[in-house]
């Protein structure tokens, strides 16, 4: 697929653009890149500009530094939708990409137009987490392949493994090709990420919440009260779905991103 390239702090940021029109963002998860989207994204370019991100040192984009902060992340974002003379966007955050949309809203709030944290929240880690992101980055430069197996099994259903194993090893496949400084940088930014359960108190514009019943990464018991904050919430939360709603269930995931997208730009 030919990439887009745009410059940052001397450093190669990769993205693509599909379709016209308002302008939706889609930022991956952890460890993952842009080729996450590649059929969930088909459903929206026929209306829509999608533009999805390689985050710094994930798919084709270059490392910047040892610890990649949500800051960064998020100011790459803006660089790149400043290159492409975007004013508005909706911003859609998988997992790690939701912690890189509330920096996002936080530093750039004129720019958005809605906030979609697809099996994401807004509180920082707690000691406990903070603990295990340690033990991973430790994992990860000690066997890459050894940690990304298990820990993307972890992210699905365990029906869904069983029915769709294509899919899960696709996951695998992007995830075993990112280089372990890109995956331990961006341990070290989610380990150190600020908490923006404020910023969901006073956030202008609506924001979605889709959580899965049987994610053990974002416990929706958790993490539905945050859907109480901002002053336009909404909520979808999916049965017999962990850590992919828009593979395990694409359907309504993308009908229900649809409707509120359609919304937000009236």
């Amino acid at each position: 697929m030919l990439m887009n390239v745009v410059s940052f702090q001397n450093h190669k940021i990769s993205y693509t653009v599909d379709g016209q029109g308002e302008c939706i963002v889609l930022l991956h998860g952890f460890p993952m890149d842009h080729r996450v989207w590649a059929d969930f994204k088909s459903s929206f370019t026929p209306r829509f500009k999608v533009i999805s991100i390689d985050l710094p040192g994930f798919g084709q984009s270059e490392m910047i530094h040892k610890n990649h902060s949500m800051t960064l992340m998020a100011e790459v974002v803006n660089v790149v939708l400043t290159t492409e003379k975007i004013e508005k966007c909706m911003l859609l955050g998988h997992s790690m990409g939701g912690y890189v949309s509330l920096e996002f809203a936080s530093q750039f709030p004129e720019m958005l137009k809605g906030l979609i944290l697809l099996h994401s929240q807004a509180a920082a880690d707690d000691e406990n987490a903070r603990t295990n992101r340690d033990t991973s980055i430790e994992a990860v430069k000690e066997n890459k392949t050894a940690y990304i197996n298990p820990f993307i099994n972890g992210l699905f259903s365990d029906g869904f493994i069983a029915n769709q194993p294509d899919s899960v090893n696709f996951i695998k496949e992007i995830s075993h090709s990112q280089e372990v400084e890109a995956i331990v940088a961006a341990l070290a930014g989610m380990r150190d990420r600020a908490d923006q359960t404020d910023l969901l108190k006073r956030i202008q514009v609506p924001v979605l919440f889709i959580l899965g019943k049987e994610d053990k990464r974002m416990p929706y018991i958790k993490i539905m009260s945050q859907a109480a904050l901002p002053a336009h919430a909404e909520l979808l939360i999916l049965d017999k779905v962990a850590h992919f709603g828009f593979m395990e269930n694409p359907q309504i995931v993308g009908m229900t991103i649809g409707q509120f997208i359609e919304k937000c730009f009236q």
